[in-house]
């Protein structure tokens, strides 16, 4: 195989050339959001490794399939940076999003009806340049009161 290299990193479909590495040893880089389950309180690290927002700050990204009809709650707290939530329908419309939760504090909280089954995305992100910390995210199914 021929050992190929590029001086930039160029994105080429299914193909990734980087500076000074041949292109054999080349591994793409590949979108793949995490699975989350409903009232799984999941503790989690937002580093310089997770996608740049563009805006200074950085976000990652899980899936969770949800069926027309459910109500749920997404928590996201952090002690360490200002964090958003936003919910991403299959075909990538903003379902919701939210900053600040009702407790005036910086940490998100976000109420949605689904409308339409299918996967979702919960992405957790730093809101401006907030930066990187620990973060804890939680999904949660609501479902009616029997008396």
């Amino acid at each position: 195989m021929a050992n190929i290299a590029i001086s930039q990193i160029l994105l080429l479909g299914t193909f990734v050339l980087s500076m000074g590495i041949p292109l054999a040893l080349a591994s793409p880089i590949i979108y793949n959001p995490l699975p989350i389950r409903f009232n799984q309180n999941l503790t989690e690290e937002l580093s310089t490794n997770d996608i740049p927002t563009g805006e200074g700050g950085y976000q990652r990204d899980y899936r969770l399939f949800l069926q027309s009809g459910d109500q749920i709650t997404i928590d996201l707290t952090s002690e360490e940076f200002d964090p958003t939530i936003v919910l991403i329908a299959s075909d990538g419309t903003t379902v919701g999003e939210n900053d600040d939760g009702p407790e005036g504090d910086s940490n998100s909280l976000l109420f949605a009806r689904i409308q339409e089954s299918g996967e979702y995305i919960v992405r957790v992100k730093s809101f401006g340049a907030t930066g990187t910390g620990t973060f804890t995210l939680k999904v949660t199914r609501l479902r009616p009161v029997n008396n």
